[in-house]
């Protein structure tokens, strides 16, 4: 049985790769501090091959077992997150990722990087392909982020290069699904409270920004095909299916039956215009796409914060 470690392990998408992992047969130790996530994510998980370690991933950290895989996810994701922890955002993204790469160096594993469409920042390019170097604010309120993650690919390429470790890159793209936190303050989880307690929808600028959304369960098997590949450079993961966030408001609006009206909000500073993945990599290293549509990916996310059962454990 190989075993993967998990930064981030107890976040939303540490949780469900967790699930993945578990469900592939791997022993799984999920590392993380808590800040953003949550035991609530885990505590579903009665198994004797997974293991959680509650530890801040900018200090020190060692394993004394092999291990086979290193999923880095740790990282605060949304922008009330990075806004509030600038400089954990930083840490987390070099002496975490350069804690981890080493890590990966001493056991000979694979090293998954999750990384982000935002080191595209503002794109210029329509839709971005991994071979373009992006248009970002490193002095910007979203810089943090970006450039914490954008050294953190360079530092993976350069373990790589001269360390000769496993390394891969996955840039990933809006995702939503179970496990959102309803406050984390991106688009899916707000609109969805919003309309669910029949409140005002707040949309930013005109609602012309464009976005991609990536169900959860398509975005999980992407990073697993990713880090069971011999891939090294970066691979996006997202869904290419674009729509303003006006059109998403309206989707939400549909599919939970709401009668919350849409109000318009300023804009943030930076926030992207456009983002689309070109996902042509994707299909032709990994053979992936997405399968579930943006409609059914909401009705199961509808579903499951209304307490359903049957979609209480989505991705398991």
């Amino acid at each position: 049985m190989s075993t993967a470690l998990v930064s981030g392990g107890a976040g939303f998408l540490g949780s469900h790769l967790c699930d993945r992992l578990l469900g592939e047969g791997h022993r799984v130790i999920c590392a993380d501090n808590l800040d953003t996530g949550s035991l609530e994510n885990i505590e579903h998980i009665r198994n004797g091959d997974f293991v959680f370690v509650n530890h801040d991933l900018t200090q020190h950290f060692e394993i004394g077992e092999p291990i086979d895989f290193v999923f880095h996810l740790a990282s605060p994701a949304s922008p009330i997150d990075y806004m509030r922890l600038p400089l954990h955002t930083l840490k987390v993204g070099s002496y975490g990722t350069h804690n981890m790469l080493g890590l990966a160096k001493v056991k000979r594993a694979r090293f998954l990087l999750a990384s982000t469409s935002e080191v595209y920042g503002d794109p210029q390019v329509h839709p971005q392909p991994e071979t373009y170097w992006g248009h970002v604010n490193p002095i910007g309120p979203r810089g943090v982020y970006d450039e914490a993650k954008r050294y953190a690919e360079a530092m993976t390429m350069a373990y790589h290069r001269q360390q000769g470790v496993d390394t891969c890159i996955a840039r990933i793209f809006n995702t939503y699904g179970p496990r959102m936190r309803p406050h984390d303050g991106r688009a899916i989880p707000t609109f969805m409270r919003q309309a669910l307690e029949g409140k005002p929808i707040t949309v930013f600028g005109d609602g012309s920004q464009t976005r991609s959304f990536c169900y959860v369960d398509d975005l999980i098997r992407g990073l697993y095909l990713l880090a069971t590949s011999g891939e090294h450079l970066p691979v996006n993961i997202g869904n290419p299916t674009e729509m303003s966030l006006l059109e998403l408001a309206e989707a939400v609006i549909r599919v939970t039956g709401s009668e919350s009206e849409i109000v318009f909000e300023a804009l943030p500073i930076d926030d992207p215009q456009v983002r689309q993945p070109d996902i042509t990599r994707a299909r032709q290293v990994l053979g992936w796409e997405p399968e579930v549509t943006l409609e059914d990916g909401l009705r199961r996310l509808t579903d499951y914060l209304a307490g359903e059962p049957a979609n209480a454990q989505v991705g398991v």
